[in-house]
């Protein structure tokens, strides 16, 4: 390749990469990909691993480590070049894997091999790549007629830039809006932390006074502590109508007609490959073995929580009017009058938190307890090439002094960056030429910087956070499987792969780890016991109004795609309506467009799949219900978690791993009893 930032070895140059080589190295690299695939082929009639297959999975990590680092900036630091640069591979990116997918003689060496005589002498991870492989061939239209296979493909390339450009749309909407203040008094409620970082937006772009934005950062302390209600209403009225027909900037970035078309693309091409609907497509690469499981899965977990949360939502009603004389709560206000009541029951604000939890803290106490978890260490990597000057690097050592993985740290909110937090592998764990090639990951979140001369400050929220991606991470890293494939997280069915991450969460509440990762920022002192048993009080504060939000936007995405008749106008938000009347206690203004925004399923891979998250707390919180038993850093338990479910990646079904780490299959029961709500 002509650009060191396509040096197909070793982690990204991000400093030397030439943004307009990007279009000639993809064609280049997907040029030169084609004919060594023809050339595989042709070299022999008997295939094996060593003449195929392993080859192939170096065509594939050539061509992954040359668009990591594109796809990767796509997201943090996104640019007019760039994205039209990226957005002109997509198509040709899509034909490719399209066309890799519908190859007749890359299915029959396959299929070769799989009946062939040496598959029983591979081990169970090149096995389980096969199998994928041959179920991959089915999704891709390999059985269809050359006229639907077309189709298949042009549906497969038009999605691919429909998904890029709702996200698009939605990071532009975001950064389309904002609030100048010049009137302190418009800022009554808000934290000290709000306001410093408000001014400081402000100062950034040249302005006096404050500025608000629909970051989160600066939305979530706004719509919780602001005290005046037209300011959180406006606000609330900028972000659930971001990328609309609705709002301040109605029609502009609208991501109605984007969803439209999605929608009736994965229809068609669920129906191409014979499925009724794109539910029964998406699930067939997932643990839940049917739509109506999932369905019932989701209605029992809303039967058991609504009346909780019904419970809780009055509650706050009748709080609000006793307290503050409001007869009708708007959606504006749920937040704001939340956090009062939080307070008033227990002396307890995500605000007060804050000084208690400054990153310099934090880090070192999350990679602590990971250390005593999983017997490893961590430690600062440097010298590394990076993308912006807030980005940090660490290599994992295990307890022999070997590296295992290196990860990336950006963990600030900036102009540019998609918002949320993720993790996404850089690298991935393979052999080569005898040696292993250890993997990488990104790791992003969009906490508030450091503001002033004080450190960056998280909430307990942003710390779950964090301990969240982080499980990913590990997911991802400490992975002991050689093959691409199937290493780390690649190969886990989606709705298994949000165990791991939801496991480590838990480790948030442990009087035992906070000890490792808070201290007030000032003083250096620790959390009093008095402190940390009014956050163990406050756990699962609403935390029934909590869960039927999250199966609201399960079954609004399942039911999505389990409609038959994609045509039908606006069924985007009737099928939303309905979904709320079964199982939402809080129903939001008409205008609200939560779908347009709502780039999980859309844009980041959960299409049919959201249900994906309650699906596998089941599995995280059984899986933690062990440590509970034998003592949450018993060394041997977490060994038996980190080599029955980390270790072994998407090398077998994570059912398997589960089981094998639990010595049953998963309980509901835990998950009932962590998140508070009555079995």
């Amino acid at each position: 390749m002509t650009t060191p930032a396509f040096n197909l070895s070793g982690l990204p140059a991000y400093s030397t990469l030439d943004l307009g080589r990007i279009e000639a190295n993809n064609e280049q690299l997907l040029t030169e990909n084609r004919a060594e695939i023809e050339r595989l082929l042709a070299a022999n009639t008997i295939y094996s691993w060593d003449n195929l297959l392993g080859p192939l999975e170096e065509l594939e990590d050539r061509l992954h480590k040359m668009w990591s680092p594109i796809s990767h900036l796509h997201s943090v630091l996104d640019s007019e070049q760039l994205r039209a640069a990226y957005n002109a591979c997509l198509p040709k990116r899509s034909a490719y894997f399209t066309d890799l997918g519908q190859h007749e003689g890359l299915y029959r060496a396959y299929q070769q091999i799989a009946d062939g005589a040496e598959y029983s002498r591979l081990d169970s991870a090149q096995r389980k790549i096969i199998a994928n492989a041959l179920r991959d061939f089915r999704l891709s239209g390999i059985a269809l007629p050359p006229v639907q296979q077309g189709r298949y493909k042009a549906i497969q390339q038009e999605l691919t830039q429909l998904n890029a450009k709702f996200a698009e749309n939605v990071l532009d909407a975001t950064q389309g809006w904002t609030k100048h203040l010049t009137d302190e008094a418009q800022l009554a409620g808000l934290p000290e932390s709000a306001r410093a970082l408000a001014r400081q937006t402000a100062h950034q772009r040249g302005l006096e006074g404050w500025l608000l934005t629909l970051e989160l950062p600066s939305y979530l302390p706004a719509m919780n502590y602001a005290d005046e209600r037209e300011l959180r209403r406006e606000l609330y009225w900028a972000y659930c109508t971001r990328a609309s027909d609705q709002g301040p900037n109605a029609g502009r970035w609208d991501n109605g007609p984007v969803l439209e078309r999605i929608l009736a693309l994965r229809h068609e091409l669920a129906q191409l490959l014979a499925f009724k609907d794109y539910s029964e497509y998406s699930l067939a690469t997932k643990m839940a073995s049917s739509p109506d499981q999932v369905l019932n899965f989701l209605a029992d977990l809303a039967d058991r929580a609504r009346p909780q949360a019904q419970r809780e939502l009055e509650e706050l009603r009748e709080f609000a009017r006793h307290h503050f004389g409001i007869d009708e709560l708007a959606t504006w206000d749920i937040g704001y009058y939340s956090e009062k009541l939080r307070q008033h029951r227990y002396q307890l604000s995500q605000e007060e938190l804050r000084p208690y939890f400054p990153l310099s803290r934090v880090l070192p106490g999350l990679f602590a307890v990971v250390e005593r978890l999983f017997g490893i260490t961590i430690r600062p990597l440097n010298g590394i090439d990076l993308w912006h000057p807030d980005v940090r690097t660490y290599e994992i050592i295990d307890s022999s002094g070997n590296p295992q993985g290196y990860f990336y740290l950006d963990l600030y909110a900036r102009p540019n960056k998609r918002g949320g937090a993720w993790m996404d592998g850089c690298l991935a764990r393979r052999l080569i030429e005898n040696r292993v090639r250890l993997p990488a990951a990104y790791l992003v979140c969009n906490f508030t910087p450091p503001v002033g001369n004080d450190p960056a400050l998280l909430t307990h929220n942003d710390v779950v956070t964090m301990f969240h991606e982080f499980g990913h991470g590990l997911h991802h890293l400490l992975t002991e499987v050689d093959y691409a494939p199937v290493a780390g997280i690649h190969g886990v069915e989606w709705d298994a792969v949000e165990l791991p991450s939801q496991f480590l969460e838990n480790w948030c509440w442990s009087r035992e780890a906070l000890a490792l990762l808070s201290g007030h920022y000032q003083t250096g002192h620790p959390l009093t016991e008095e402190l940390y048993q009014r956050m163990l009080a406050a756990k699962n504060f609403q935390s029934g109004i909590l869960m039927v939000r999250q199966l609201e936007f399960g079954l609004f995405d399942f039911r999505l795609h389990r409609n038959d008749d994609p045509a039908q106008s606006g069924r985007v938000q009737q099928v939303l309506n309905e979904v709320r009347q079964q199982v939402a206690i809080i129903i939001p203004p008409p205008w609200n467009r939560f779908a347009n925004a709502f780039t999980h399923i859309f844009a980041g891979g959960y299409a049919a799949g959201y249900y994906s998250y309650k699906w596998a707390e089941v599995l995280s919180a059984d899986a933690f219900s062990a440590f509970e038993e034998n003592g949450l850093f018993d060394r041997p338990t977490g060994t038996r978690f980190r080599e029955a479910i980390l270790a072994v990646g998407g090398s077998r079904p994570a059912l398997d791993s589960f089981i094998a780490f639990r010595g049953r299959e998963p309980h509901i029961a835990p998950l009932l009893r962590l998140s508070g709500i009555a079995a």
